[in-house]
């Protein structure tokens, strides 16, 4: 599969070039079913006016979720508790920051980012991912999980899980802007070869 240099997308307009549709469609039952249904309910009646956090709240709503986890980055403190506070005014809301259990990094032998520093806590998706599976959370949500510890966190997390925010300090939390940016583009293209 090459979607991304496809030019014809013929999909778009119902054609199947995998030959596996009808196997697909027989994954669509049960909660996967009922999550299609209301992600396109809120795609077809809100497409280009409720925000990201608008539609994360008529998504929980409309799925029947209770508890909301939110696993956030130490530097997106601010955020954090703004966000749960928005949401505890629909949900009962667990919060879980990335340092959690304040495990020493020099446990694992990892790279510290201040060499300085005598302690210096690891980030812990595992420990996050425990923590909101013991708070029986029905949807979680990544606020600013470094690369990787976002996967370790979804890979880890008994209820489904949605990002809100990625972490890109030098873009704004915005990593598509290496994209539509011919400055970071031309960088990327060129140092391709040199990561």
């Amino acid at each position: 599969m090459n979607c991304a240099s496809c030019k014809e997308k013929t999909c778009y307009k119902g054609k199947d070039c995998t030959k596996i549709a009808e196997d697909v469609k027989k994954a669509y039952k049960g909660d996967a079913l009922n999550s299609l249904r209301v992600a396109t309910r809120i795609e077809s009646r809100y497409y280009m006016k409720k925000n990201r956090i608008e539609e994360l709240i008529l998504y929980a709503k409309e799925m029947g979720y209770k508890r909301l986890g939110v696993a956030f980055c130490i530097g997106m403190q601010k955020e954090a508790e703004i966000l749960c506070d928005l949401l505890l005014q629909y949900f009962d809301v667990s919060s879980v920051c990335c340092k959690v259990c304040g495990i020493d990094k020099s446990y694992f032998e990892l790279d510290r980012l201040h060499k300085d520093a005598e302690e210096e806590a690891i980030c812990n998706p595992i420990g996050q991912a425990m923590i909101l599976n013991n708070e029986k959370t029905d949807l979680n949500i990544i606020l600013g999980l470094c690369i990787g510890h976002d996967t370790l966190f979804t890979k880890y997390s008994e209820a489904p899980v949605t990002t809100l925010a990625v972490k890109d300090r030098v873009l704004a939390h915005n990593p598509l802007g290496a994209i539509y940016s011919a400055y970071h583009l031309n960088k990327l293209t060129v140092k391709t070869e040199k990561l």
